[in-house]
């Protein structure tokens, strides 16, 4: 339906003229009545009609005039039919130089304006349709300008050209605006250009059907862009379809600059589509620094030791507070899936150590759940933490019961922790109260290895530790490590690693880091 604004300072014929035709039936809807020029040419600008029927004599501003100001300072004016009661050639010579489309004399009839109507509709939806294909000739062509810079097509005639059809200087300040809401892109390209007016519009779609649009800093300042984006997120957004997000990149300088540009909203758009989160968001308060990453390992670190010293009461609150630190801080799910990652490794090497079989629990958490690395949003990855936490705490506590009166296993806590001192098995079974023979069936029995086989393997195991991440003197590792005599040392890494202490760090510096 095409919007008509009636412009006259005499009552009675603005009345006739809203009654005496059935506007509809011609494609028509009066969007405003106006009494003067100067009210008239104030509501072509906020209303955009196309079709505007003036009386010319006004007070202030008169139809001529109204319409001699539409076309010099609109881009778009509308089409002008005059209502005059003069039949004066003067009148309708200007009006004819004005591009006036009709001049009908009062009194008119309703067959009069009918037959305008129908002219004028034809010849409006025409020009539309023009006007139309014309403007999505031009989107295609700027689409595929900025697809290309986006895409990472880097040669200097592909900017030239972009330049000159972008109307962009070489040095201008540039920044990236893209929306992401449910509906026909079309629609969507529609309303970001009623927002970010440009000429040329620097407007584009991406492969996702997500409407990007460029803006040069110096016309769209950091304030303004937020305060359209708002508003462009009001009217888009919709509780019955999907979230609708807008995001803002940082300002860089050149054409150059749009691939970048485009990636810095898009990571921004990806991580608020992870959270499940609508809204506007800059890139600037994406990263804010390493805050967000200590903040997370800190919430997890004390996750962690909840679960393990099963207080389940407190779960629940520690599992918000650790995903609520990677939502503030806008980490990517994929960093947020390795703080939990890390926090499985965590509990299952404790189950583990407490002679449990943690492969069960993710057994279990993954039949449920599937694998982490699966996960599209933190919704799904927060219920997964939290039964994993439950369930990690319950089969600890259990463990715990069920270890609490076995000596054997506090006998290996106890080698693990203090296997760098002088360890004897008898001395052991004194300590526990034990047979020194039964004691080292049970060792062994547990362990799969006699005790001083599994206590020189410890000490190995941290000696080779102790070469790959220190320059300590061999004889200082072998002290440190629980042999007095470096001799005896450099026999027993020999004899289980193959290879004499100093090798093995010669080789290790050789590889390169992890």
């Amino acid at each position: 339906m095409m919007n008509v604004l009636l412009v006259d300072d005499e009552p009675w014929v603005i009345e006739g003229l809203r009654t005496m035709v059935n506007w509809r039936n011609f494609g028509f809807q009066i969007c405003g009545e106006a009494s003067s020029g100067s009210e008239a040419f104030s509501m072509i600008q906020e209303l955009k009609p196309e079709l505007v029927l003036t009386d010319i004599n006004m007070p202030v501003i008169n139809g001529l005039e109204l319409i001699e100001r539409s076309n010099q300072k609109l881009a778009r004016p509308p089409k002008f039919v005059i209502l005059s009661g003069y039949d004066n050639f003067d009148y309708a010579l200007t009006a004819m130089q004005q591009r006036v489309t009709e001049y009908l004399l009062k009194p008119f009839d309703e067959e009069e304006i009918e037959a305008v109507l129908i002219r004028l509709r034809t010849k409006i939806q025409e020009e539309l349709k023009a006007e139309q294909c014309h403007s999505r000739m031009q989107f295609l062509f700027t689409n595929n300008l900025l697809i290309r810079l986006i895409q990472g097509e880097d040669n200097e005639s592909l900017k030239l050209q972009a330049a000159k059809a972008l109307l962009l200087q070489k040095d201008s300040k540039l920044r990236c605006v893209v929306v992401e809401a449910s509906g026909p892109s079309d629609a969507l390209a529609g309303r970001v250009k009623k927002y970010f007016k440009q000429e040329p519009d620097r407007i584009f779609e991406d492969s996702a059907g997500r409407i990007g649009v460029i803006l040069p800093d110096d016309e769209f300042p950091s304030c303004r862009v937020h305060e359209l984006s708002v508003q462009l997120h009001r009217e888009l957004e919709d509780p019955s379809s999907q979230p609708v997000i807008v995001t803002i990149s940082g300002v860089l300088q050149g054409i150059e600059s749009i691939r970048e540009l485009y990636l810095q909203a898009l990571e921004v758009n990806k991580c608020k589509r992870c959270q499940g989160r609508e809204g506007v968001y800059h890139y600037r308060d994406l990263r804010q620094g390493g805050k967000s990453q200590e903040l997370a390992k800190e919430k997890f670190k004390e996750l962690t030791e909840i679960v393990m010293a099963y207080q389940t009461n407190k779960i629940h609150a520690a599992v918000e507070a650790a995903l609520d630190s990677m939502l503030e801080g806008m980490l990517d799910l994929k960093e947020a899936i390795s703080h939990v990652a890390d926090l499985e490794w965590s509990l299952c090497r404790r189950i583990g150590e407490m002679n449990g079989d943690p492969d069960a629990l993710m057994r279990k958490l993954h039949d449920g759940h599937g694998a982490i690395d699966s996960f599209g949003n933190y919704s799904a990855l927060k219920t997964y933490v939290l039964e994993l936490c439950l369930e990690a705490a319950d089969i600890l506590a259990r463990l715990e019961a069920k270890n609490e009166n076995n000596t054997i296993f506090h006998v290996i806590q106890y080698v693990d922790r203090e296997f760098r001192s002088k360890l004897q098995l008898q001395d052991l079974a004194k300590m526990f109260h034990m047979n020194t023979a039964y004691l080292g069936q049970l060792f062994k029995k547990e362990t799969g290895k006699p005790f001083n086989d599994y206590l020189n393997e410890k000490r190995i195991e941290e000696a080779k530790r102790l070469l790959r991440r220190t320059q300590m003197k061999i004889s200082d590792i072998a002290l440190q490590v629980g042999y007095p005599n470096t001799d005896y040392f450099i026999i027993k890494f020999k004899c289980l690693t193959g290879v004499l202490p100093s090798a093995y760090k010669q080789k290790t510096e050789r590889e390169p880091a992890d």
